[in-house]
């Protein structure tokens, strides 16, 4: 596995770099202290499986350099000729609540605050290299003193019936598969080929879950059904 990291520290570079290579020995590492450095190993190749990228680098023009790299990454597999999405996991130290669901919206795998520990980084990079969202507990916290947690899906309901029992009465047994793999950060064409269905299936499913949620869009729903605790049941045989 071929890894593009993306720092102008390099404490922040050895550090994970050294934790990465327990994911064993075929892990390799190149990378880039500048957008401009950046911009070159992305345009001259060959591209990484996975790209871990500061928000805050020399030459960052906000997000954009972000935009590019998720732009970069998303193509054909030349030896396979298949579509292939090579996943972008973000590095950086705001753990601001709003601005990490602004990143996780622009189509990256992953928001990793850099104060995590490093078996939270680990962790993280197996989720994503699984074909998982990993989406940060910050990501759920409220945005003031007095803002209400974003997308925090009530554990129990008005009546005093947990949450997940609620659900398990409204949705049918395919949707909640669906919401587990969901949970897990799988993205729909990985929900649709482990469920043996099709990809529009899936969206019909994810609507009937946002409706159950209540949120209004997938990130939202990703953040409620991890909200939700132990999603782990094993998922029904594909119908």
């Amino acid at each position: 596995m071929h890894v593009l990291i993306a720092d102008d520290h390099r404490l922040i570079i050895e550090g994970v770099k050294l934790k990465l290579r327990e994911l064993g020995d075929h892990v390799t590492f190149v990378e880039a202290q500048t957008v401009a450095q950046l911009q070159k190993h992305l345009s001259e190749g060959p591209l990484p499986d996975i790209a871990l990228i500061d928000m805050a680098m020399p030459g960052a023009e906000g997000d954009e350099h972000i935009r590019q790299a998720v732009a970069a990454l998303r193509g054909v597999d030349e030896e396979t000729g298949v579509a292939r999405t090579r996943p972008v996991v973000v590095l950086s130290g705001t753990e601001d609540s709003s601005s990490i669901r602004h990143v996780l919206e622009l189509g990256v795998q992953g928001y990793i605050p850099k104060s995590s520990p490093p078996d939270v980084i680990l962790n993280a990079i197996r989720l994503v290299v699984g074909g998982g969202i990993y989406v940060p507990p910050e990501a759920m916290k409220a945005d003031g003193p007095d803002a209400v947690p974003p997308y925090a899906a009530p554990r129990t309901t008005s009546d005093g019936l947990a949450l997940k029992d609620r659900l398990a009465s409204i949705l049918t047994d395919r949707q909640r598969d669906v919401l587990k793999l969901l949970a897990l950060g799988r993205p729909n064409k990985l929900i649709a080929r482990e469920l043996k269905i099709s990809e529009g299936t899936v969206k019909i499913h994810l609507a009937a879950i946002f409706r159950a949620l209540h949120v209004r869009n997938r990130l939202e729903a990703l953040v409620a059904a991890q909200n939700l605790g132990d999603m782990s049941d094993d998922v029904s045989t594909p119908s």
